[in-house]
């Protein structure tokens, strides 16, 4: 994946509550160009190998649970400082201290359950995209 791509996931609570639509509405208005997007679901090892880097943490076996619950919507974006603008459009993870306007002030109801997921570099934006999508779905 190049530089000015960011991985995000639709989680499984904002996708239970009907917001796929809306947020994707957010996503492209704010200049995003999907270069790739599927509806899936991800299995409890597939969560754990996600989740890896937060095995020590407290919260990894919820976190876990929570992500393989139901389906979410992965994709990769495309647009200048993807990163740094998605993260920016996402919003704080406690969507309490989330800025008016972004995805997590509109459509996540807590911490845990905070509607998406913004990779946070471009390295973990290619690790990420790289294990939701083969290069062929890449677009």
């Amino acid at each position: 994946m190049i530089a000015n791509r960011t991985f995000t996931m639709i989680k499984p609570d904002a996708v239970e509550n009907g917001h796929i639509g809306g947020i994707l509405d957010k996503i492209t208005s704010a200049g995003f160009k999907i270069v790739a997007m599927k509806y899936t679901q991800l299995s409890t090892r597939d969560a754990e190998e996600f989740y890896a880097v937060h095995k020590e943490r407290p919260f990894y076996g919820e976190l876990v649970e929570f992500m393989s619950r139901g389906p979410i919507v992965a994709a990769i974006l495309e647009k200048d400082n993807a990163v740094e603008d998605f993260r920016a459009l996402i919003g704080a993870t406690n969507p309490a201290e989330a800025a008016e306007g972004t995805i997590r002030k509109l459509y996540a109801t807590s911490i845990g359950e905070n509607a998406v997921h913004g990779s946070d570099s471009d390295e973990n934006a290619a690790i990420e995209g790289a294990f939701h999508f083969a290069g062929r779905e890449v677009f």
